[in-house]
């Protein structure tokens, strides 16, 4: 079994227990010597610490014959990290070469299951690893962007990270390092809550030079119900305002803002509407028949499914929303710059990239946990529905 130095967290194997599956040499030398991160919020290897090395067709657990021949004696060492730290992908080891690629385990489809390349070898994939956190952590090689903020800050350590990962891989990572690069430091376009009173502190102006000229909408206190009375909240849609049309949600702008209670007051009571549906504010219409609705008193901003009759958490106020619908705008573009290669064939790698950048900027959708489920999340992951 292998063994895991608690002072440091650093998972390492014996020789024997490398035997006969490991042959590559500095593959061999790295297991037995500086070893796996057991700390690392991008992977994890609690399996190959609790179980030892074990291959993708003992994994299975299935007939050998229904797995292709490349992946059956690939070695599973652990696993690619999603939000909450919930495992996704398994990582794997090619015990023969050193290189490092992932895989869904699909017990009951093993001949449907593919690798897609992930490091030329452990120490790379250690390396780019650490750097990964250390942006997170904004220590490290990134301690220096620690209380900067904006596009500046983003493009500097995009480009930071981005030849960390094309450093060890003849200028080309694979898909997965390099939409880390482009998206995960988005979470550093707003500083953290400062002078709004709100979670966030947008760049001035962020969401008219995102959106265009003209399509940014701003309120007066006239169009504010009285049950709005969180004043950051109020504060935020006179100044900083939202999108009209941000492709997933359309503000209400042709009349003025209304509550729940209000917006439904011509249906005759057919609609059943939650409890204090006075002090829920709409702010305009999510697709799916969803609303999304701010609490007056608080500042909190909802999912109010109206076919479920039920409200959701969504965002933590009206700055990480701002956030929400910045990040996905600024997802598109930077997909449509690259010929759509973030959305080919890796949608899921994507999606879970970018639900780490939100988790990060506003917990709520971690914190919903299976308590209820969370539009965001849901709509990130969706690929039919094309969100990303």
């Amino acid at each position: 079994m292998s063994t895991t130095d608690a002072a440091s967290a650093v998972i390492t194997l014996t020789e024997s227990e490398l035997d006969p599956w490991v042959t590559h040499a500095s593959t061999r030398h790295w297991l037995t010597g500086p070893g796996l991160p057991g700390d690392s919020g991008v992977l994890s290897f609690a399996e190959l610490d609790r179980e030892g090395l074990r291959t993708v067709a003992d994994s299975t657990g299935g007939p050998e014959d229904r797995l292709s021949a490349e992946l059956r004696e690939q070695l599973v060492i652990g696993g690619l990290l999603g939000p909450g730290g919930l495992e996704t992908e398994s990582v794997l080891l090619d015990g023969a070469t050193g290189e490092i690629s992932t895989t869904y385990v699909l017990h009951d489809r093993p001949d449907l299951m593919d690798r897609r390349p992930l490091a030329p070898s452990l120490r790379t994939l250690v390396r780019f690893a650490e750097a990964t956190d250390e942006l997170a952590g904004l220590r490290g090689q990134f301690a220096s962007y620690a209380g900067r903020f904006g596009p500046k800050a983003v493009a500097e350590a995009s480009q930071h990270l981005l030849a960390v990962f094309r450093d060890g891989t003849d200028g080309e990572p694979a898909p997965f390092w390099k939409m880390a690069a482009l998206i995960r430091p988005l979470s550093l376009i707003a500083g953290r809550g400062g002078t709004s009173g709100l979670s966030l502190d947008l760049p001035h102006r962020l969401l008219d030079q995102e959106f265009g000229p003209g399509k940014v909408a701003r309120f007066e206190d006239v169009d504010f119900p009285a049950t709005l009375t969180h004043e950051p909240t109020r504060r935020f849609l006179r100044e900083v305002g939202l999108p009209e049309d941000a492709h997933v949600f359309s503000l209400d702008t042709d009349v003025p803002l209304a509550t729940l209670a209000e917006y439904y007051a011509d249906t005759d009571g057919r609609t059943e509407l939650p409890s204090g549906a006075h002090r829920l504010i709409r702010l305009g219409h999510l697709v799916e028949d969803n609303s999304l609705v701010v609490d007056g008193a608080t500042g909190a901003v909802l999912n109010w499914c109206e076919p479920e009759a039920t409200l959701y958490p969504l965002n933590t106020d009206v700055s990480t929303l701002a956030f929400t619908l910045w990040l996905l705008h600024r997802e598109r573009a930077i997909d449509a710059q690259s010929d759509h290669e973030l959305t080919t064939d890796t949608y899921d790698q994507l999606a879970m990239t970018m639900l780490q950048v939100l988790s990060a900027v506003d917990p709520t959708g971690v914190t919903a946990g299976t308590s209820g489920r969370h539009y965001w999340t849901d709509a990130f992951q969706d690929e039919a529905g094309g969100v990303l």
